[in-house]
This record gives C-alpha cells, sequence and structure tokens, in this order.
C-alpha cells in the first residue's frame, strides 16, 4: 500500500479537512483508502479469508502515481526519476523497517526455533522488495517446510509488488515522453498528446497482464497470487483510471449511484468470492471495478453521496495511518495466534488485536514516517536521501546477518556432536531400549529441519527416467557391471523419505534405483478419491515398470490420516501392484509412519522433548492390526515391512527419539531419523524379501 498522496483537486465536504493539504489532495480517496485497510484487517481477523483490499490498494497507487507524473509532464517539469525514487523508498522503508524489526522480536519471543530460518529469510525479501517472489516459489513447492501456521511477514508480498511497480511506472512515464517527442516529428503523429500515448501503452500492459493473470490462475493460481506479471493490469487500470477521469463527467444522480455501487461490490467482494483461491484472474476486475467506481464518483456534493462517509474526518485520518496499520495488522494477529494458542480469535480478542495494530500505527505514523517524512536535511542532496535509505536498510541488515550467522554456527556444533549422542532409531533396540540416551543438542539443529528431505545419494542421472513426459524419474546409478539389482521406488512423498536408508543400502550392495515420485499421490491403481493428475502418474509409473522390468518395486503399502480412522488400506493398492507381480517383479510394501495434527518439532520446541502434548498414543497414530495384515496372501511376490516399532514405542509416538527429530512437520519423517534406521531397515528388508 502506498503512502502517496497526490490526486486531483476536490473541495471538501463538511466533515472532512483539508488544512495542511496540497490543492490537488482528494480526500474521498484517502477514505477509501482506509475503508479498504479495514476490510483487509476485519478479514484477516475475523473470517480467516482475504477481503479484495489489496487489490483496491494497487489501483489507488498506480492512480495517484499516474495523476503526479502527468501533472509534472503536462506542466513541463522535469521527471528527475533519481530523485523520486529516493524520495519514495525514504518514506516507504522506515516505517517497514521499524515493522520487520518489531517481527523479529517477536519471532525470538513466541515463535519456535525452526521457525527463524523461514522469518528471517523473509526479513531479506520484504527488505528488497522480494517477498511476492520468495512467497511464489514457496506456494508451489511440495517440499518447502509446512509451519501449520501463517508467516508474520508474508503480507510483505503486495508491498514488494507495489515496490517493483513503482520502479517500472516512471520508466515507462519517461520512456513515452521520450517517444512522444519522436513521433510528433512523423506528420502523421503531430496530434498526439502524452495521455493519449500513456493510455495506448497502458492499455496493452492491461491487456496482456490480465490475458496472462487469467491463463496463470487457471493453471497455476498458488504461483500467479504472487507474480508481479499477473498484478500488472490493476497497475494499469488505475493508471488508465486517472488519464481518463478528466473525460469522465457522469451527473450527479450517476455519480451517487456508482459510488455506492462501488462500496457495496467492495464490501462483498471477500464474502462472496473465494478470493484467496480464484485471484488474481478476472475475478479480481470485481474489487478494482468498485475501487474505481468510487473513484470516479469522485465529490458529488450530495448529502447522499458515499464520499460524503469517505471524507469524513475519521477516515481520512486512519487514511493517513494506514500504510503502518496494513503493516502491523498481520504481524501482530499471527503473533498474538501463536503466543496464545488461540486458532481463530473471537471479537474481544480481534478487538484486541485490531486496537494493538492501529496504536502501533499512530505511533509509527507520528515518530516514525511523518518526523523522516518532515526532515528537511535529507530534501538538500540527492546523496543525502539516499544516505537516510542505506541507514535504513543497515538498521534490520546488521541484525539479520548477525542472527543469521550465529544460526549457522549452532547448527554446525549441534551436527558435530558425537554419533552415540544421538543414536536416534538405535535407542529403541531392545538391547538399548532400558537405557537411557546421554544428553545432548537434538539433531538436525531447527535451521536445518527445513532441508533434511531423504533422496538418491548420487548426482541424478538420467532424469528424463522415461519417454513419457508426465514422469520425472531420477536414477542412482552404480558402476556399469556391478548392478546387482535394480529398483524402482514409486509413490509419493512417504515413499521418498525410506530413501534416506534405501539409497545408502543400495549403494553398498550395488543396487540401481529409479524414483518415480509425485508429491501427495500415494502409489495404486486407479480411485476416485485420487485427483485425475495422481491417477494419470499412477498409471504411467506402471506402465514405465512393465517396460523396463526391473527386479523390484520399492511402495508405502498403508494410508495415515490425522483423524480417525488414523491408518487404512491405500486404495487401489493390491490391484496397483497385481500387474508387477504377474511380470515377476517383486513388490516391497512398508507401513505409513504416523500423521498429526500439529507440526511436531515445533511442538518439541515449545514444550520439551518429553512433554505428552508432544508424544500421541499409538493407537492415536495406526491402526490395530495393520492394513498390511490384509494384503497378506492374496498377491505373489508382495513382501510387507512394518518399521512402525522405530518409530512408535511403548505405547506412544514421540517427537524425538535418541535425540533425533522423528518428524520434520506433522508427517514427514527427518532423512537424520531415518538414516539412524538404517540397519534396521536392512535386516526387515531382507528378513522380509529373502534376498542375500
Amino acid at each position: 500500500m502506498s503512502v502517496a498522496r497526490t490526486g486531483a483537486a476536490a473541495k471538501p465536504l463538511p466533515g472532512g479537512s483539508t488544512r495542511g493539504r496540497k490543492p490537488t489532495f482528494r480526500p474521498e480517496v484517502q477514505g477509501l483508502r482506509a475503508l479498504a485497510v479495514l476490510m483487509v484487517v476485519a478479514y484477516h481477523v475475523w473470517l480467516g479469508r482475504v477481503s479484495g483490499g489489496v487489490d483496491i490498494f494497487l489501483l489507488i497507487s498506480a492512480f495517484l502515481l499516474t495523476l503526479s507524473f502527468v501533472r509534472k509532464t503536462e506542466a513541463g517539469r522535469p521527471f528527475g526519476l533519481l530523485a523520486h525514487w529516493l524520495h519514495l523508498f525514504k518514506r516507504l522503508l522506515p516505517a517497514a523497517v521499524v515493522v520487520i524489526l518489531g517481527v523479529l522480536a517477536g519471532t525470538w519471543l513466541i515463535l519456535p526455533q525452526s521457525r527463524w530460518p523461514q522469518v528471517l529469510d523473509q526479513a531479506w525479501a520484504s527488505l528488497l522488495y522480494r517477498q511476492n517472489w520468495l512467497l511464489a516459489d514457496t506456494a508451489v513447492d511440495y517440499y518447502a517446510q509446512d509451519h501449520a501456521g501463517a508467516s508474520p511477514l508474508q503480507h510483505f508480498w503486495s508491498l514488494s509488488i507495489q515496490g517493483q511497480v513503482f520502479i517500472l511506472w516512471p520508466l515507462i512515464f519517461a520512456g513515452a515522453a521520450g517517444l512522444l517527442a519522436l513521433l510528433r516529428r512523423v506528420p502523421a503523429c503531430a496530434g498526439l498528446t502524452y495521455r493519449g500515448l500513456l493510455a495506448v501503452v497502458f492499455g496493452a500492459v492491461f491487456a496482456f497482464s490480465l490475458a496472462y493473470s487469467v491463463e496463470q490462475t487457471a493453471t497455476n493460481q498458488a504461483y500467479a497470487y504472487f507474480d508481479t506479471r499477473a498484478r500488472l493490469w490493476e497497475f494499469a487500470l488505475g493508471s488508465l483510471l486517472a488519464l481518463a477521469l478528466p473525460y469522465l463527467k457522469p451527473a450527479r444522480a450517476l455519480r451517487v449511484v456508482l459510488g455506492w455501487a462501488g462500496l457495496a461490490a467492495m464490501i462483498s467482494c471477500g464474502l462472496l468470492l473465494t478470493v484467496d483461491r480464484s485471484f488474481p484472474g478476472y475475478v479480481a476486475l470485481w474489487p478494482t471495478f468498485a475501487g474505481a467506481a468510487i473513484i470516479i464518483a469522485g465529490q458529488t456534493g450530495s448529502r447522499c453521496g458515499v464520499d460524503r462517509i469517505l471524507s469524513s474526518r475519521p477516515l481520512v485520518a486512519l487514511g493517513d495511518n494506514s500504510y503502518a496499520l496494513y503493516l502491523w495488522h498481520w504481524p501482530v494477529l499471527v503473533l498474538a495466534l501463536a503466543a496464545t494458542g488461540v486458532e481463530a480469535p473471537n471479537l474481544v480478542q480481534g478487538l484486541a488485536i485490531v486496537g494493538a495494530s492501529v496504536v502501533l500505527a499512530v505511533l509509527t505514523t507520528r515518530f516514525v514516517e511523518k518526523p523522516l517524512r518532515d526532515w528537511h536535511w535529507p530534501k538538500l542532496r540527492a546523496r543525502r536521501t539516499a544516505v537516510v535509505i542505506v541507514a535504513c536498510g543497515a538498521l534490520l541488515a546488521g541484525p539479520v546477518a548477525i542472527w543469521q550467522t550465529t544460526l549457522t554456527a549452532e547448527e554446525s556444533a549441534t551436527a558435530a556432536q558425537p554419533r552415540e549422542l544421538t543414536p536416534g532409531a538405535a535407542a529403541l533396540s531392545p538391547e538399548n531400549a532400558a537405557v537411557p540416551a546421554a544428553g545432548a543438542r537434538i539433531i538436525p539443529g531447527p535451521a536445518a529441519l527445513d532441508n533434511d528431505w531423504a533422496g538418491i545419494q548420487a548426482p541424478c542421472v538420467d532424469a528424463n527416467a522415461t519417454s513419457n513426459p508426465i514422469l520425472e524419474g531420477c536414477r542412482q546409478a552404480v558402476p556399469e557391471g556391478e548392478v546387482t539389482k535394480r529398483i524402482v521406488v514409486l509413490g509419493d512423498s512417504h515413499s521418498q523419505q525410506y530413501l534416506g536408508a534405501l539409497a545408502p543400502i543400495a549403494a553398498a550392495r550395488g543396487w540401481e534405483l529409479v524414483t518415480l515420485l509425485m508429491p501427495a499421490c500415494r502409489f495404486g491403481a486407479e480411485s476416485e478419491t485420487r485427483n485425475a493428475e495422481c491417477n494419470a502418474y499412477n498409471h504411467a509409473s506402471a506402465a514405465y515398470v512393465l517396460e523396463h522390468r526391473p527386479d523390484a518395486v520399492f511402495t508405502v503399502a498403508s494410508l495415515t490420516h490425522e483423524e480417525a480412522p488414523f491408518e487404512t488400506e491405500v486404495p487401489g493398492y493390491l490391484d496397483g501392484v497385481r500387474p508387477f507381480a504377474d511380470a515377476g517383479i517383486e513388490i516391497v510394501g512398508i507401513r505409513d509412519n504416523p500423521r498429526f495434527t500439529f507440526n511436531m518439532p515445533e511442538c518439541v520446541q515449545r514444550n520439551g522433548a518429553e512433554a505428552h502434548e508432544c508424544s500421541v498414543p499409538v493407537e492415536e497414530s495406526l491402526a490395530d492390526p495393520s492394513p498390511l495384515e490384509g494384503y497378506r496372501g492374496k498377491v505373489n511376490g508382495l513382501h510387507l515391512m512394518d518399521l512402525s516399532d522405530f518409530i512408535c514405542a511403548r505405547g506412544i509416538c514421540p517427537g524425538v527419539v535418541g535425540n533425533v527429530y522423528v518428524y520434520k512437520d506433522d508427517n514427514h519423517l527427518t532423512r537424520t531419523y531415518v538414516e539412524t534406521m538404517i540397519p534396521m531397515f536392512e535386516q526387515r528388508l531382507l528378513t522380509a524379501t529373502g534376498w542375500n
């Protein structure tokens, strides 16, 4: 959300005030900004939904920016791009830095350690106006750590997009001015105006960006939501509105209707639409057109006009604090919920969160934004403004860099511990069951949990292990002539996690591994419980196996759930593996691990490794008897493995065993823990299959 306050001239209405304002100040636009931020806050706090208010922010910021630059050009004043950018970011950065520093303090006090690296990475991204790209990559990355809670800095995505546009748009204004000078030398273009040329440019941006947004939202919505390219049309619409506004002069009655219709559409958008799952495609035309209608309505001079409300002193005053309120409301909400353990605030709790956010916003505006905005010294020289910007950045960069360096050092010290202090699954062996694990730091360290995924041990070769375009194969090769067995690993991330044990065993025994894995797609025959993409992937995987005839396939043969029934058979499992058995291919089916309703390592970090909150009774994690018992004797060549006694023991499924985190989130085993299972895994595998 921008803090720019320029706009077309407008007379104040009763209840509003333009004292100390520029002649071009539009109080109803400032009130619109305030109402939009109130929508964002209310929808986040009480409804847990996206309102569409951010899209109105984007529209307003481009609208005001365009008015400012067009006014400069038509008055013959120079652009001064560098001075503009320095002035702009001197106004935006200080409040942002203060909020991010506050978030870091709250993170240290409230959030579990495994979330610290994520927040620190986002602090850098927010400072450098690239938060949206970081979140876009994370949104489509299945293997990104699921912390079962929002990041206190994720709302910086919209500010990052605005920062990028605040750099791009002035270049367009300057480029258009230069192009106009050239075109006017052509007789046919002598009558071309600056507004006309900009209308063509922004019309093209609007059309291409909207088309891209619609296509990407339909095919990759999670990424498109944060994609700057899919949002440019919203800015272009604001610019087109600014260019067309002098020529839009509807009658007063129509403007009154436009204002109220826009307000109704604006408020109802988040209630009627699933904004978070359908934006920013064509559906985002709803809130942006609603905002545009209110701006076109402008100052109606009517006692019945919506501008009478928007121009009121309370809304205009809130508009003055809207940037800081947007900055503060989300981290206050996230940290408050994390501190109290409340999933959704009630009315009183929500009011307390909103009240705290407003107080922080007013203090930030009064003691940070306004003093720096009015400070005369930086205005004298561009380099002085640059010094202020660099100083603000350094004020944040220093603590972030020190914190990250400290975490790296702590992680190195944790990883360097003697292995006998972190036996992991070996602590559950019968000979060690009565021996308590020695005191040590739990591994992997919190900073390493995000990346503690298992994979093949060698560089992935023949990545396109098949000509089928939907399969992404990876092969762990062994020297030619030394292959003793070929195994294909099928399924999802729960098959992948066991590569922490299977891959080193395969490397030691000369087995060649090929992995055909799709996140959240358990292997089995086609089933109505799977989506079409998963069914197609499993069909292609089965075809690959039957074509290449490996010695065996490795699968996960049961399916665990967060709630009862806690473990079931995999839909279509026997039908899926039976063609392999008929072709003489052996099948290894391992039992699934427990799945929980909470992030296990975060529970341990909050409550301690021995806390009962982090130890789930086995009957609430796994079925008794195991679903694997229902498979026995039904498919020749199906070998079943159960390692649950090295995951759950003595009636509970704990978060830490032998000073090793068992889980990296709510359902995936850490690579480190699976590696401690290698001896047990190998013994069970060889016993089940009879392999030498």
